[in-house]
């Protein structure tokens, strides 16, 4: 019952987040910013960039792409099991159609797995940037009706422990896979 509980309770906040008015001056920020974290364009980037770059921006990019790769699997395998339908809703559709389970998040995942290693081993001003746009990420995804809030808040701690794993599996896989990092 307590959980029957939390999750009206989660409903009703997430409902009151939504960016409902069509006119709305955020929407257009809302809607980009719901999109600059999906997986296709952030694996395309950090390739571009590991392709272009040495030192520590090449190993950063691969250790990036690592992390989001192993954690796009931890993320399937958490929504195939839970299952949690995503909100109703008409924006969205190919997430809706790709992906219609929302228990984690994987934008606020993905977003908060690169933030953490960004802060940890890239330039201060990347960590920031990426520590202000990951949670912006997060909460696109609430404004514009894909995910309820607790989806993006586990989303968020789920790629906080996933960066800091990358980060203490550095030593190792830099040895192990010397070429790529």
């Amino acid at each position: 019952m307590r959980l029957n509980r939390i999750l009206q309770q989660d409903i009703e906040i997430t409902n009151r987040l939504r960016l409902t008015n069509p006119k709305s001056r955020l929407k257009p920020f809302a809607i980009f910013l719901a999109h600059s974290g999906d997986s296709w364009f952030l694996l395309l980037a950090l390739l571009i960039i590991w392709l272009v770059s040495d030192g520590l921006w090449h190993r950063m990019a691969a250790l990036m792409a690592a992390g989001a790769v192993g954690l796009a699997l931890v993320v399937l395998v958490i929504k195939f099991t839970i299952k949690r339908r995503r909100p109703e809703g008409k924006w969205g559709a190919i997430y809706r159609n790709t992906d219609p389970h929302s228990f984690p998040s994987g934008h606020a995942a993905r977003t908060a797995l690169l933030a953490v290693i960004a802060l940890a081993i890239g330039p201060l001003w990347f960590g920031l940037l990426l520590a202000i746009w990951a949670p912006l990420v997060s909460l696109a995804r609430v404004w514009m009706g894909v995910h309820y809030l607790s989806d993006v808040v586990v989303g968020i701690l789920l790629g906080v422990l996933a960066g800091v794993v990358v980060l203490q599996l550095t030593p190792w896989l830099t040895v192990t896979f010397p070429a790529i990092f």
